[in-house]
């Protein structure tokens, strides 16, 4: 990991820990919402993930990886490299059927696992340096494999993406008020 994802780790981390600390309510998902808002397409993006094997890359709390397992039989692995989102994610849904949460480095993960049908990420993408991320994922995705992932089209002043590969600061609002900074590749 470079300086700028390490970075990225100490803010999810802290992330998490304020979501322990005031034991943060999350409703259960019945759906995948891609976007910040509950539109745009659902599961069918994927295409059938029953009886397949998914990569949910940055899972963070699980509630879309586990939903995938618990309503469309999917054998989910997911993966966040924060150790307090990863401690959310299994308080949660750690004996749940069909799902294995994974602590670790996605690009990591990627470089030794098997192979997957489908990998998808809901805004993490751009948390990992894309020179790193893509060639990994190149080589985790089975042949015929689909990999399907949203990204911030703008930030949240409304500066779009950049023209540069490069990670540039954002900011990631804590729930009650507060903010981290983060990095992303928002190219």
């Amino acid at each position: 990991m470079n300086g700028e994802e390490l970075a990225n780790v100490t803010a999810w981390t802290a992330y998490g820990t304020r979501h322990l600390e005031r034991a943060t309510a999350v409703a259960e998902v019945d759906r995948l919402t891609w976007g910040f808002w509950p539109t745009g397409p659902g599961v069918e993006v994927l295409g059938d993930v029953t009886g397949r094997r998914v990569l949910d890359l940055g899972s963070g709390l699980g509630k879309y990886a586990a939903y995938l397992a618990r309503e469309h039989g999917a054998l989910v692995d997911a993966v966040d490299v924060s150790t307090t989102q990863h401690q959310r994610a299994t308080a949660r849904y750690g004996s749940q059927p069909g799902l294995n949460l994974i602590l670790g480095d996605a690009v990591e993960h990627l470089r030794q696992c098997e192979q997957y049908d489908v990998i998808y990420s809901i805004h993490g993408f751009a948390y990992v340096d894309p020179w790193r991320l893509l060639p990994a994922l190149a080589a985790a995705l089975a042949p015929g494999g689909r990999l399907v992932f949203s990204v911030l089209h703008t930030n949240s002043d409304g500066v779009g993406p950049s023209t540069t590969v490069a990670a540039r600061p954002e900011i990631l609002p804590l729930a009650g008020g507060g903010q981290l900074t983060v990095e992303m590749w928002v190219c």
